[in-house]
């Protein structure tokens, strides 16, 4: 299956999701603010088939994480996740970076269909 960069400062939510990812086999990578995303995708030379990250996070928020990925590993799938909607109205503009943006709470059926959507995209 996908290797896949999950990026989320609230551990509980990032464990959940790991699991629930692995479960339908792909191998996940964790960091837990957009800083330690970056820096991880930096390690592993961009090689992941997606980047699911939370937009709103210390240090370095998703939108900047998106930002950053795409200009150095433009080839990089992203997804976002949030749960406010003024974090939602901020990536309406990221269209042409960002595959789609997942709205908190989602259930787990949601999550598997965006991420199959957007490593099949």
């Amino acid at each position: 299956m996908a290797r896949i960069l999950l990026v989320d400062d609230e551990e509980p939510i990032r464990g959940f999701l790991r699991r629930a990812l692995e479960m339908d086999g792909h191998a996940v990578i964790t960091a837990e603010d957009g800083g330690d995303g970056l820096e991880r995708l930096h390690e592993e030379a961009g090689s992941f088939d997606l980047m699911l990250t939370d937009i709103r996070m210390p240090i370095m928020d998703g939108i900047a994480l998106a930002l950053a990925a795409k200009r150095d590993f433009p080839d990089l799938t992203i997804l976002l996740m949030t749960g406010f909607a003024d974090q939602r109205e901020r990536a309406r503009g990221l269209d042409a970076i960002v595959t789609d943006v997942l709205t908190k709470p989602f259930s787990l059926a949601d999550l598997r269909s965006k991420v199959r959507e957007a490593i099949a995209a």
